[in-house]
C-alpha cells in the first residue's frame, strides 16, 4: 500500500479524534451548567461520627477507640465484612399499611430523626398481572415525584413498580435540610449507616411484595439507588433481574473525584486521604461484593455514561472487568451523555428503553 493510500485513513482517524474531543468538552460544559443549577450545596465539617456505630451488630465484638477513631472504623468493617449478612440483617416490618397507593411502614434501621424512620413508597401496580415487580430506588436528592413516570409506564407494560424513598429524601428528610445530605456527607459513620439502612429497607419491601403476591423481583437503581440496588441484590437471592443505572466499583473514589460530591470532598480536605477513606468505607463499597454477587444466577444489565463527570467512565468499567473475571452473566450498555445529562432529551428516552426492555425480557 502507498503512502498516498494510507493518508486518508489517518486523516480520517485524526478527524474522528478532534470530533470526540469537541463532543466530550460539550458534554463536560453541558454537565456543569446542569451541575451549577444547585445553589443549595452546604461544605459540612468532617467528622468520625462514631456515635452511628451504636446499632451495628459488629459493634458489640469491638471496643470502641475514640482516641484512634480511623483504626476504629477500619476493625469494625473487617468485622462487619467477616459474616455481612449480618450486618445487612433485619425483623420484616410489621406495620406496613396501604392509602391510596402509599406505602408506609417503621425502618427496621433505628435513627435519631423521626422523619427518616418511617419509610414510604409509592406503588404502581400492574393492571393484568401482579406477578412481576421491580423496587425502583432513585438517585442522590431525588424529589418525591421523580421516577414517578418510568414506574407508572413499566406498569402500563405490565411490570408492577414500588418506588422507595431512600433514607433522608424527600419525604424522610429532616426538618433543618433541604437537600439529603446525611446520606452521603463528610461524616464517614453516618453515611455507612445510611447505606446500611437504604438496603435493609430495600429488603423490607420485597417483603412487601411478596406479600402483594409478586413472585418474580427484580430492583433498578440510578446512581446513588444503583450502589444500595448492588449491595441489596448481593444480599438478597430473591432479586431475578438488575438493572444498575449510573454505577461504579468503589464508593470512596466516586465521592473524592465526582462533579457532584466536591463540596463533600472540601468537607474531607486535609482530614482523611483517599486511601484511608476506601478502608472505613469498604463496607458499602460495590467492589466488596462482587464475589457474593457472583454466587447467584440473576440476570443483569449495567448503564453507564461515556460523558459521566461523577460516577467517572473508568470506575464503570472496572465493575464490568470484575464481571467478566468472575464470568457474571450480565448486559453493559454505554450511553453518550454525562451523569447530570442522562436526565435530558434524548438520552433519558434511550435510557427508559433500555431499562424497559431489559425489565419485559428478564422477569
Amino acid at each position: 500500500m502507498s503512502e498516498e493510500s494510507r493518508a486518508p485513513s489517518s486523516w480520517t482517524k485524526r478527524i474522528r479524534e478532534a470530533m470526540a474531543r469537541g463532543y466530550r468538552g460539550y458534554m463536560d460544559r453541558w454537565e456543569n451548567r446542569l451541575a451549577a443549577r444547585a445553589t443549595d450545596r452546604v461544605i459540612r465539617e468532617f467528622d468520625w461520627g462514631l456515635e452511628w456505630t451504636r446499632g451495628w451488630p459488629c459493634t458489640a465484638r469491638i471496643a470502641c477507640d475514640s482516641h484512634d477513631p480511623a483504626t476504629y472504623l477500619r476493625l469494625l468493617n473487617e468485622e462487619a465484612l467477616r459474616d455481612s449478612s449480618e450486618f445487612f440483617a433485619y425483623r420484616t416490618p410489621s406495620d406496613f399499611r396501604l392509602e391510596e397507593n402509599l406505602l408506609r411502614f417503621t425502618s427496621a434501621v433505628a435513627t435519631p430523626y423521626p422523619e427518616n424512620n418511617t419509610v414510604y413508597g409509592q406503588w404502581f401496580p400492574a393492571r393484568a398481572d401482579c406477578r412481576r415487580a421491580v423496587l425502583v430506588l432513585p438517585h442522590w436528592n431525588a424529589g418525591f415525584h421523580q421516577h414517578v413516570p418510568l414506574c407508572r409506564g413499566l406498569s402500563r407494560l405490565g411490570i408492577s413498580a414500588l418506588r422507595l424513598s431512600l433514607p433522608y429524601h424527600d419525604r424522610r428528610m429532616p426538618r433543618e435540610l433541604k437537600r439529603a445530605d446525611y446520606a452521603v456527607s463528610a461524616s464517614v459513620a453516618r453515611t455507612i449507616d445510611a447505606a446500611r439502612q437504604a438496603v435493609i429497607d430495600s429488603r423490607s419491601c420485597l417483603d412487601w411484595l411478596e406479600i402483594q403476591g409478586c413472585e418474580r423481583l427484580g430492583i433498578l437503581g440510578t446512581s446513588l439507588g444503583s450502589c444500595y440496588a448492588f449491595l441489596t441484590s448481593a444480599h438478597d437471592e430473591r432479586l431475578r433481574a438488575n438493572v444498575f443505572n449510573l454505577f461504579a466499583l468503589y464508593f470512596a473514589d466516586v465521592v473524592w473525584t465526582g462533579l457532584s460530591t466536591r463540596h463533600i470532598r472540601k468537607g474531607m480536605d486535609g482530614r482523611i486521604e483517599l486511601e484511608q477513606l476506601r478502608e472505613v468505607w469498604r463496607v458499602i463499597a460495590p467492589f466488596t461484593y462482587v464475589d457474593r454477587f457472583a454466587r447467584y444466577d440473576k440476570k443483569s444489565l449495567f448503564i453507564y455514561a461515556a460523558c459521566d463527570t461523577t460516577f467517572l467512565p473508568e470506575y464503570s468499567l472496572a465493575m464490568l472487568d470484575a464481571l467478566r473475571q468472575r464470568k457474571v452473566e450480565h448486559k453493559a450498555v454505554a450511553l453518550p451523555c454525562g451523569h447530570y445529562t442522562l436526565g435530558e432529551r434524548p438520552f433519558k428516552y434511550l435510557d427508559g428503553y433500555h431499562i424497559c426492555s431489559f425489565l419485559l425480557a428478564s422477569l
